[in-house]
């Protein structure tokens, strides 16, 4: 009956284990609750877990010992019994402690080991052949009549409960430092690509822009970037915050002309479970997700007067509450807008309001057009063709008249529209050679109207002359300047196309 009795007991022992290292990832938590169960369930008067780290072993959890006896608990390996179970990865029963030599009571737990009689149990936690750390127990005597074996059996059940459990912490860990050291990586990758000595620009207006970037990074200051569409507002936005004290931080982006009226709220703050049809669960907003880093509104002037007072009281209160929600949510967020419109017509117009406008007006910067900034077009023309050279495993090139097309027109897309067309050429060309004829008849046409001063409204008679020049210079350019090949071309004879580039004084350049 008792031993039945017993056996029932360590079952339980052994269940309530395993149910406590299966509970949660906090090891040392974990192990003292061990301790916990076997003092309970198996009259265990002192119980040690250690851990290797290198040539040592440290306890870190106990039962029956104080906060300085534990701290005292370290062994190197082949130190006492504990660090020679630990060096040996093999199990060591002491049936009297105050007889062996070896037991060192660094502890200082047993204050009369003489007297005291008791057996000691120490087993190695072993994961396979690595032996992670060691479980040791004491038992009186006069507790009940010991079978060593039993002891060993159950100890070597419970330390490869543990050490599976170490196992998996150390495999958790490690995933977790590799994904830490990813997350680091790919940081300081964006912090390189987005440092404002990549955004790209010579001229005097974006040398303004980079000043404006470095002395306004390191504040607190909310920013406000004004231009163009396509001028490059994001890139900025990014250069701010990845040389801001919130670098660590997230960088969360949103365009307010993207996003229905109707769900710009909730995808701006959030909402709670049931607050409309089909909110299922709840979902934290963009602010909520920016916490402790930047949020970049982009489009800020189209947001709708409604939701302003909303952003406004984020930006005084550092506070707001989710659609549906009463539970006030506190944040701590830069906020950086950008805008292509006129900020302060809509405020004196009663659609955009005038102290959220001084909220986010705080340090304007403002983004030139590229027509703006001519002198960076080259090296932006440059920088476009080697990323897409590379992206298409491409070796195309463009004739030097063709920056000549590019200086004149007006780019009304900015650097973006120049991106643009720099990819479609690459992607598009026949050849390895760029020429006027590749490009986009809007560039092409713009260009002539540009140089020769003709535009659509007073495109007249008088102008036909400068057209037929312009026609003339480009079919002997695309003909390679053979005037038979650009005659047939233009549809008329050799003698005529001799005579107009005489007339015209059309040399080859």
């Amino acid at each position: 009956m008792g031993r039945d009795y017993n056996r029932t007991v360590e079952i339980t022992a052994l269940y309530e284990i395993s149910k406590l290292l299966g509970s949660s990832l906090n090891l040392r938590s974990n192990l003292r609750g061990v301790m916990r169960i076997l003092a309970e369930y198996l009259d265990m008067k002192r119980g040690t877990v250690a851990l290797r780290s290198n040539n040592e072993v440290s306890i870190v959890a106990a039962h029956g010992m104080s906060e300085e006896e534990i701290r005292r608990g370290r062994y190197r390996l082949g130190e006492g019994i504990i660090g020679r179970v630990a060096k040996l990865g093999s199990p060591i029963v002491i049936p009297n402690i105050g007889n062996e030599p070896l037991f060192l009571n660094k502890t200082g737990t047993r204050k009369m080991i003489k007297k005291e009689n008791i057996a000691f149990l120490c087993v190695p936690v072993k994961f396979k052949n690595e032996t992670l750390g060691v479980l040791s127990v004491d038992r009186l005597f006069s507790s009940r009549d010991i079978s060593f074996e039993e002891d060993l059996r159950l100890l070597k059940i419970i330390a490869s409960l543990i050490a599976h459990t170490i196992k998996l912490q150390m495999d958790i860990e490690k995933e977790r430092e590799a994904l830490l050291e990813e997350k680091e990586s790919l940081r300081q990758q964006l912090k390189g690509k987005y440092k404002v000595e990549n955004i790209i620009g010579q001229s005097d207006r974006m040398q303004e822009v980079f000043e404006a970037i470095h002395r306004v990074s390191p504040s607190k200051a909310n920013v406000l970037l004004r231009g163009e569409s396509g001028t490059g507002k994001e890139l900025v936005a990014k250069a701010i915050h990845y040389m801001s004290l919130r670098v660590k931080g997230p960088f969360i982006k949103f365009n307010c002309a993207s996003i229905p009226e109707g769900l710009l709220e909730s995808e701006l703050f959030g909402h709670e479970k049931g607050a409309f049809t089909g909110a299922m669960s709840g979902r934290k907003g963009r602010f909520e997700l920016a916490d402790g880093g930047t949020i970049f509104l982009d489009e800020i002037g189209d947001l709708p007067l409604t939701l302003q007072p909303k952003i406004l009281r984020v930006l005084q209160e550092k506070e707001f509450e989710r659609v549906g929600g009463e539970k006030t949510i506190k944040v701590d967020v830069r906020l950086i807008a950008a805008t292509s419109r006129n900020l302060e017509e809509l405020v004196s117009n009663g659609r955009f309001r005038e102290d959220l406008y001084y909220r986010l007006n705080v340090v304007p910067i403002f983004i030139p057009s590229l027509k703006e900034r001519r002198e960076d077009i080259p090296i932006l023309m440059d920088y476009f063709l080697k990323k897409y050279n590379e992206e298409n495993g491409r070796t195309v090139t463009v004739r030097p008249d063709i920056l000549n097309v590019f200086m004149d027109y007006e780019w009304p897309g900015n650097v973006r529209e120049l991106e643009n067309t720099i990819e479609r050429l690459v992607v598009m060309s026949g050849s390895k050679v760029i020429t006027k004829s590749d490009l986009p008849l809007n560039i092409r046409d713009q260009s002539i109207k540009s140089r020769y001063g003709i535009h659509v409204k007073d495109a007249l008679p008088s102008t036909i002359e400068d057209i037929e020049k312009t026609k003339i210079s480009d079919a002997l350019e695309n003909s390679g300047w053979v005037q038979a090949k650009a005659a047939k071309v233009l549809g008329i004879t050799p003698r005529q196309i001799g005579y107009k580039i005489k007339k015209y004084n059309i040399r080859e350049a």
